[in-house]
C-alpha cells in the first residue's frame, strides 16, 4: 500500500472531522445568540410573518399543481409542498443545496442556523458540496439519511420504496389523534403516535433499523406540526394528505429570526423523551414472534 496514500487519507479525515467540528461549533453559537435576540425583540406583526416582497406574504401562495409523472418527491412533506406550489423547483430537480436554504427560511420562517445545519447535514451525509452541489428530492431518502422507519406519513421503505408517497391511512390516523381543541395535536399526542408506529413497524418489518438519531429525525419531522404549523388541524390536513400549504396559511412562529434549533429542541426531546414504548419493552419485543415461532416449529419436527 503506497504511503502516500496512507497518509492523504489520514489528513483528509483530520480536515474533515476538523472543518465539521469548528462548523458546527460556529452554528450553534450563533444559534444561541439568536434565540436570545428574539427572546428581546418584538415578534413580527400577525399578517406579515413571510416578507414582503416574497411568495406567500398575506397568506397569498403560488398556485398549488400536484406532482406529474416523473417529479421527483420524498418524505418530507413540507419539502414536497414546497415544490407543489413552486416555492422549489416544480419537478423537485436539480436544487442547490444554499438555494434550499434561503427557501426554507422564507417559507416557513425557520432561523438562517437551522436552515442551513439541515441541508448541510444532507449534503455531507450523500457525499456532495452544500457550497455547489444539487439534488434531487428524492435523493434525500437514501435509507436513514434523513428517511426513517417508523414514519407518521409513509409507510417503511421494505413495503415501498419510493417515499414520495403519501401513506393516506397512517395520515388519517394521525389526523383523528389529536386532543387538544378541536382536535388539534399536542406534544402528549405525537408521543403516544410515534411510539406505537415504531411498535408497528418493528413487528411489520424485519428489516427495521432505528439508532437515536433516526428517532430524533422522527420526534423533529413531528415538532414542525407543533411548532410551525402550530399543531393546527385546519392547517396540518392539507399539508399532509395533499401536501399543499393553505390559502391564508402563514407560519406560527413569528421571532424576528425565525425558529432557531435552540428553541425547536425544547419541543423535540419532550416529545421523543416522553414515548413510553422506548423503556417499557414495546419496541423491544416486538417483531420477536416471528423468529419465536420459528423456533418452535423446528423443534416440532
Amino acid at each position: 500500500m503506497p504511503a502516500i496514500i496512507v497518509l492523504r487519507r489520514l489528513l483528509q479525515g483530520m480536515i474533515t472531522s476538523l472543518e465539521g467540528l469548528l462548523t458546527n461549533t460556529l452554528v450553534f453559537l450563533c444559534d444561541f445568540l439568536l434565540t436570545i435576540y428574539n427572546r428581546i425583540t418584538p415578534d413580527r406583526p400577525v399578517g406579515r410573518v413571510v416578507l414582503e416582497g416574497h411568495a406567500g406574504f398575506g397568506g397569498k401562495w403560488p398556485q398549488y399543481v400536484p406532482p406529474r409523472e416523473g417529479d421527483s418527491r420524498c418524505s418530507c412533506p413540507a419539502l414536497n409542498a414546497m415544490a407543489n406550489h413552486g416555492l422549489l423547483p416544480r419537478d423537485g430537480k436539480n436544487i442547490r443545496f444554499n438555494e434550499l436554504s434561503s427557501a426554507i427560511r422564507r417559507v416557513f420562517n425557520f432561523a438562517p442556523t437551522f436552515c442551513f445545519f439541515v441541508p448541510n447535514y444532507i449534503a455531507n451525509a450523500l457525499g456532495r458540496s452544500y457550497r455547489t452541489d444539487y439534488f434531487d428530492l428524492s435523493d434525500i431518502d437514501a435509507h436513514n439519511c434523513i428517511e426513517h422507519d417508523a414514519s407518521l406519513t409513509r409507510v417503511e421503505t421494505y413495503e415501498n420504496p419510493d417515499q414520495g408517497k403519501i401513506a393516506l391511512p397512517l395520515v388519517d390516523e394521525l389526523l383523528r389523534c389529536g386532543t387538544g381543541p378541536g382536535g388539534d395535536l399536542t406534544p402528549a399526542d405525537l408521543s403516544r403516535l410515534l411510539g406505537k408506529r415504531r411498535v408497528q413497524a418493528k413487528a411489520s418489518n424485519p428489516k427495521y433499523s432505528s439508532a437515536f438519531i433516526h428517532n430524533m429525525f422522527g420526534s423533529s419531522n413531528a415538532s414542525t406540526l407543533l411548532t410551525i404549523f402550530g399543531g393546527k388541524l385546519n392547517d396540518v390536513r392539507p399539508l399532509l394528505s395533499e401536501e399543499r400549504i393553505p390559502d391564508g396559511w402563514e407560519p406560527r412562529v413569528r421571532h424576528q429570526m425565525g425558529l432557531t434549533m435552540l428553541e425547536f429542541n425544547c419541543t423535540v426531546l419532550p416529545v421523543e423523551l416522553n414515548i413510553k414504548e422506548e423503556v417499557d419493552g414495546s419496541i423491544a419485543r416486538a417483531g420477536q414472534e416471528r423468529y419465536v415461532g420459528a423456533s418452535q416449529a423446528r423443534k416440532n419436527i
